[in-house]
């Protein structure tokens, strides 16, 4: 497990049925492209956030693959239409098998 890895997301508390709302993601992680050398000559070894995934209600709402090009601190902003009361849940992939997931709930009024 990477170091410090932090989420972070900004989802509206509150939503219209059928409102289109915007969702802001930020995970804090180094993310090493295994393509450099430490001080000794050796490869560092990859590590990144090699997928990012949210469901709301269980129904997927973006899936997304990262390569090691992706930058440190990867941040995503998309939209997404709430058509009911029910949870975001976002899930971020490391490649030495963690997963970092968080979970917001949206209310439709």
């Amino acid at each position: 497990m990477a170091e410090g890895v932090r989420a972070r997301v900004k989802v509206p508390g509150n939503a219209t049925a059928g409102e289109s709302v915007v969702i802001k993601t930020l995970i804090s992680h180094p993310m090493e492209s295994g393509q450099r050398k430490d001080s000794d000559g050796n490869i560092i070894p990859r590590s990144i956030i090699h997928r990012f995934v949210c469901d709301f209600n269980g129904q997927n709402v973006i899936d997304v693959k990262m390569e090691p090009a992706i930058s440190t601190n990867p941040y995503f902003e998309f939209e997404a239409t709430i058509p009911e009361s029910g949870d975001m849940h976002f899930t971020w992939y490391d490649d030495d098998g963690s997963v970092y997931e968080k979970t917001e709930t949206v209310t439709v009024g």
